[in-house]
């Protein structure tokens, strides 16, 4: 038996490191491209709710662009309470912040939020939008860059995994391992290939032609989804346009989660959503997790005990192609070769996070962000 578990957890590792799409090599990267004919106009949309300590960083990198075309920037504050809109409005250029609306039933705070930014730059008419978080720095040529490479390749979408916060204990132990499951889930070259049906995009940094998003019927069609990027990602490839997803060099986000408290709550607050509240899919993913993951190292480690030298073995190259899969991220992260190793650990967090996130579902606990509660995919 113990063989038997150590070779499947072996085939596993030896199926994702050579057929599923090589996700695991973290190069997908915006390329620079030649200039358009003619730069497209563009409008950048903000929603920000609560980010006095972010707002003003971001909204002064998108007014210091590097952009020959036309740019209009919109912040939507979200009835802060912490003087985000005034730290807005403080910034030279071509800034407008407006408030946000009652939040309806049925759609999302943030989605609501770049909806009523929508509705407000239709006045200003533009050839793409260009979504940015509130906590999130783009260097001056970001914009630039996005652009010539969507028109370059004709693209409807493009978007980029921004280089998160990373200096805490906590972060340093997690985050690239979120990078790097979200890879897993969300293979970027697949992503990037319109044969496949593969759709992902992180919301930080989305630029969309304006007709594609008219043509799905704008964000009001993917109005109640908490996991609000791959939504939108989703809706444009289905409705037949090409999408581009990539991790950012010159695109950071400044928010910072010290404590292990912070980042559990970020992840329990739609992981069990993102396995559509499913008890089936909550253990066929617990089970995958123990096997794929903490099998390995339980294999060697208990190796004197157990003394099966099949399972021993296997167990050992399995826990070496982990580490081996794990090391270009971790590596895009400044991080140290033998922390690859412990991502059998990060993994084992990351699968109580989800459980949390369903045991609270199933008590009927509303996740809270922000003041305001996550339930069913409403908020």
């Amino acid at each position: 038996m113990l063989a038997g578990l150590g070779l499947l957890t072996l085939a596993i590792w030896a199926w994702l490191l050579l057929f599923h799409h090589r996700f695991w090599r973290a190069d997908q990267r915006l390329a620079k491209s030649g200039e358009p004919d003619g730069w497209p106009s563009v409008v950048a949309i903000v929603p920000a709710r609560d980010e006095a300590p972010s707002i003003g960083a971001c909204v002064a990198a998108l007014a210091r662009q590097d952009y020959a075309g036309a740019l209009a920037i919109v912040v939507v504050d979200d009835s802060s309470t912490d003087g985000t809109g005034d730290i807005a409005r403080a910034v030279a250029g071509p800034v407008e912040v407006i408030a946000g609306e009652a939040l309806p039933a049925g759609w999302s705070g943030k989605l609501w939020a770049l909806d009523t930014g929508l509705r407000h730059a239709a006045a200003l008419p533009a050839d793409y939008v260009w979504f940015s978080d509130a906590d999130i720095v783009h260097e001056p040529h970001v914009l630039a860059d996005l652009v010539g490479f969507a028109e370059a390749r004709r693209l409807d979408m493009v978007s980029l995994m921004a280089r998160l916060h990373c200096r805490y204990f906590w972060e340093r132990l997690l985050v690239p391992a979120f990078v790097f499951f979200f890879q897993m889930l969300y293979p970027f070259p697949a992503v990037n290939d319109p044969r496949s049906k593969t759709a992902g995009a992180a919301g930080g940094c989305v630029l969309l032609r304006q007709d594609a998003l008219e043509r799905i019927g704008g964000i009001g069609a993917i109005r109640g989804d908490l996991i609000d990027d791959c939504a939108l990602a989703a809706a444009v490839k289905r409705s037949g346009g090409p999408i581009w997803l990539g991790l950012a060099d010159g695109t950071r986000s400044r928010r910072a989660s010290p404590g292990l408290k912070d980042l559990w709550h970020m992840v329990a607050r739609t992981a069990f959503t993102q396995l559509r509240y499913s008890a089936a899919l909550l253990a066929a993913t617990m089970a995958g997790l123990a096997v794929t993951f903490l099998a390995p190292p339980l294999l060697v480690l208990t190796w004197p005990v157990h003394q099966n030298m099949i399972a021993g073995l296997a167990g050992l190259l399995a826990w070496a192609g982990m580490a081996a899969a794990y090391w270009p991220t971790l590596r895009d992260y400044g991080r140290s070769p033998p922390e690859a190793l412990l991502l059998p650990v990060t993994a084992a967090l990351y699968g109580a996070m989800t459980l949390d996130s369903a045991l609270n579902y199933w008590r009927g606990t509303a996740s809270r962000w922000k003041g305001r509660q996550y339930q069913k995919g409403h908020t």
